[in-house]
């Protein structure tokens, strides 16, 4: 009997966190990883899933980082923002 392998076709996409998107881009929060006091402090802040976050930009030596969330303006330093797993949005022209 022949033995049969699978092949895998899809590619795997490496997790976005919200500190990796670019100034003025636009995503969507996918998961915030973790079940510590970081975490619940995160989505206390507004950070939930399938919520629209926009960034506004860094600081000069890169840490924290400015988003704009739910109408307001949110600075994290870049180790909380690796906890937050993101969708990239097409740009919005109207924005």
């Amino acid at each position: 009997m022949a033995e049969r392998k699978a092949t895998v076709n899809a590619k795997i996409e490496p997790m976005q966190t919200l500190d990796r998107l670019a100034e003025g881009q636009v995503a969507r929060i996918v998961a915030i990883h973790g079940d510590d006091p970081l975490a619940m402090r995160l989505m206390e802040m507004g950070l939930l899933d399938d919520e629209r976050v926009r960034m506004l930009g860094f600081a000069p030596l890169g840490d924290p980082l400015e988003i704009e969330i739910r109408g307001y303006r949110l600075s994290l330093r870049i180790r909380e923002a690796q906890r937050v797993e993101v969708e990239p949005l097409p740009s919005d022209p109207a924005a």
